[in-house]
């Protein structure tokens, strides 16, 4: 938009782990920022004098995040070591934020609301009573609502339409998100291959008991948790699994599991477990579904 060239800095994160370590603990605004930014700096002073520049200057001063002291701290030592300047402004008093605020939305520009720390996210994460759910997919590779994957499709879409000049509008919808961070079925002392609707839920994380089957779908006798087959999966979802594992390696869209979810059952609240077996089987089950639903907020793209 500016017409200024991007040079890509090496995204170093074992380099940025082992500078960290002992400091994962630490408060926002505290010694691992110190570090990060002695770290980020040198980087960018050396790039500056390899370019023959004067003086440098980072986006971290624009977050209400991260401490102007701590920054221009760090980039003055930094310059005064290559004999560069450090230019430092204070882009957030006078209401600064809200007019950052104000143009990127203007602009549709992607605003992250943390610096990009792993530890920072994930305190801010508890903070929130969210998960740190950037930091993890599922081993089915199935794109999770509001996940990196789900963002990175969208940007993706947005690239597309402007290159073609498009002009499109980003809405947010408050939904309710799911997570499963654990499951597992375990029948006559061994774990048996199991596949979890999404919004699968259990109270305590853990029961026991036996299933009564009506066909090819089976109720649990506690917990509200319902079983099905794998054939009946497949007729249900229009698919061809010969396997649970298969199911699990390759699952359908979230989306469309959320559709076959509802032909199971039609209340769009419940929050019964729903998992997937090979076929019917009796006798006492172990079952273990340590899940979260929380509130989230999801960018769309209209057209």
């Amino acid at each position: 938009m500016l017409g200024i060239e991007l040079i890509e800095g090496e995204y170093d994160t074992a380099g940025w782990l082992k500078a960290v370590r002992g400091l994962e603990n630490e408060p926002e605004k505290g010694a691992r920022c110190s570090v990060c930014f002695d770290n980020r700096f040198e980087i960018t002073a050396k790039k500056t004098h390899e370019l023959g520049e004067k003086i440098f200057t980072s986006t971290l001063l624009t977050s209400p995040k991260k401490s102007l002291t701590q920054l221009k701290r760090s980039g003055d030592e930094l310059a005064k070591l290559y004999g560069l300047e450090f230019i430092a402004p204070d882009y957030r008093s006078k209401q600064g934020t809200q007019e950052q605020n104000i143009l990127a939305k203007q602009d549709r520009l992607y605003r992250q609301d943390y610096c990009g720390c792993l530890f920072g996210l994930t305190k801010q994460r508890e903070y929130q009573d969210k998960l740190t759910d950037e930091l993890f997919s599922p081993i089915s590779k199935q794109i999770q609502p509001e996940s990196i994957e789900d963002r990175l499709h969208m940007y993706e879409k947005r690239w597309k339409l402007e290159e073609q000049n498009m002009t499109y509008t980003i809405r947010k919808e408050r939904f309710l998100n799911w997570r499963l961070l654990r499951g597992y079925i375990t029948h006559a002392n061994s774990v048996i291959p199991s596949h979890f609707l999404p919004y699968s839920t259990l109270k305590k994380g853990y029961s026991r008991g036996k299933i009564s089957w009506d066909g090819d779908i089976g109720y649990f006798d506690r917990d509200e948790i319902i079983f099905i087959t794998l054939d009946h999966y497949n007729r249900l979802a229009n698919t061809y699994y010969i396997s649970i594992k298969e199911l699990i390696f390759k699952s359908p869209s979230f989306d469309e599991e959320v559709k076959v979810r509802q032909k199971i059952v039609s209340n769009p609240y419940n929050l019964n477990a729903i998992i997937v077996i090979d076929f019917a089987l009796n006798g006492k089950f172990e079952i273990v579904c340590q899940s979260k639903v929380y509130e989230d907020v999801k960018e769309h793209l209209n057209i």
